[in-house]
């Protein structure tokens, strides 16, 4: 069936979009209008529209966002409140445009008859695997508010231990950026006019003085090559990460990287166990648990060794045999899941190992953000005395020639 980019205002005046399914224009604008919507805009969804487009480049739908969204579906739901009313509650206190038409969307298609995991299953990039999969199990087991409520706990777990990497990383970035742009200051205009005094008064210039002199020479002569060179190379980067073997070599350099590599393998463990663990608890079958941890990982690396565990596990072997022959998953990992599959625990067993690496991942963030600071610190310093001896050398030479 057909399905339609729609612009509208409802009945407050607020502005929404989404997509509708309908057999021609004139069925998506009644659909629309039985509503209780305004139309503005409506065109066939042949590809995303550029209205479309720019509110998902400008109105990005967040983690934060979602996990609200399901906290505030468990709550409603909690209450007794229809689904289907619950989602349109929702789409009229929602603030981001795009995530309102997406919430609309979801009632349209609920009241249609369509189930919940299934509406959600339209929007991938906004809804994970993940996500989808336990609300479908939900919906098989009726304990939707009790899978919205843990999504919504889960999404929150995950935006905190994001935002503290983020956090962590975004310092040094700052800092790093900080002393290029100071550096390339003092190659540009400060070093040239020291070169021009040296030069009046013809002193020795010491081996350190020289070489940072040649440097600036270098730099000053190529340094709109330079800059094309560096951006060149960026986009050559960018454009490499979004093939299949440069996501598995950016990957495997998180994993593989002296200070973040530990930091990143906890991150992974963390979020596999706990996927994994969830899933099982859900009633999902094991392989396709596996499947979807696959998917939600973040890391190819891991990905490529779940999906090949998922392939063991069809054959019938068991999943602690394969990650042990694995160094990116430490011996901890495999031996608990080897308990927990002998047991008949295994659901129990990659909780407790998610809430562990959880707080493995939270202490070195910690450390990492305390660390930091002096590193970066006697990290200018050093550079800083490097600019000041070569400065200063040839002119307390001068002062000793008077």
């Amino acid at each position: 069936m057909p399905v339609f980019n729609y612009q509208a205002r409802n009945q407050d005046g607020e502005l929404q979009v989404g997509t509708v399914e309908a057999g021609s224009k004139e069925i998506a604008i009644d659909v629309l209008q039985r509503h209780h919507l305004i139309v503005i805009h409506l065109e066939a969804k042949t590809e995303e529209s550029f209205f479309y487009k720019r509110l998902e480049l400008f109105e990005p739908v967040t983690e934060k966002e979602i996990a609200l969204f399901s906290r505030q579906i468990a709550t409603l739901l909690e209450a007794q409140v229809p689904l289907v009313e619950a989602l349109k509650a929702l789409g009229k206190q929602t603030t981001n445009p795009r995530f309102k038409g997406i919430i609309f969307d979801l009632s349209s298609d609920v009241e249609g008859g369509a189930s919940f995991s299934k509406a959600l299953a339209k929007y991938p990039k906004v809804f994970s695997h993940f996500y989808r999969a336990l609300i479908k199990s939900a919906e098989v087991s009726g304990k939707l508010q009790e899978v919205t409520t843990y999504l919504a706990d889960h999404l929150d777990r995950e935006h905190h231990i994001k935002s503290k990497i983020r956090g962590a990383l975004i310092y040094p970035a700052f800092v790093f950026f900080g002393i290029l742009i100071v550096g390339v200051l003092m190659f540009m205009f400060v070093i040239p006019q020291l070169v021009a005094i040296f030069e009046e008064v013809s002193v020795d210039l010491p081996l350190l003085t020289r070489i940072i002199i040649g440097l600036s020479d270098l730099f000053r002569t190529y340094f709109f090559f330079i800059l094309i060179l560096f951006g060149l190379l960026s986009i050559g980067v960018w454009r490499y990460s979004k093939t299949k073997e440069g996501e598995l070599a950016l990957d495997m350099i998180k994993l593989k990287s002296p200070i973040f590599g530990s930091l990143f393998t906890n991150l992974y463990i963390a979020r596999f166990t706990e996927n994994l663990g969830t899933l099982l608890t859900g009633g999902i079958p094991i392989s396709l648990a596996l499947r979807v941890s696959a998917d939600v990982v973040g890391n190819k690396v891991y990905e490529s060794i779940i999906r090949e565990t998922e392939d063991a596990v069809k054959r019938g072997d068991t999943i602690s045999s394969v990650l042990k022959s694995y160094p990116e998953f430490p011996p901890l990992v495999s031996q608990m899941i080897e308990t927990g599959e002998t047991t008949g625990k295994l659901d129990i067993v990659l909780k407790n190992l998610a809430r562990f690496y959880e707080r493995e991942v939270t202490a070195m963030v910690d450390n990492l953000l305390v660390l930091i600071e002096p590193v970066l610190v006697v990290g200018m310093g050093i550079m800083v005395g490097i600019l000041v001896v070569a400065i200063l050398q040839p002119i307390y030479s001068l002062v000793q020639a008077f």
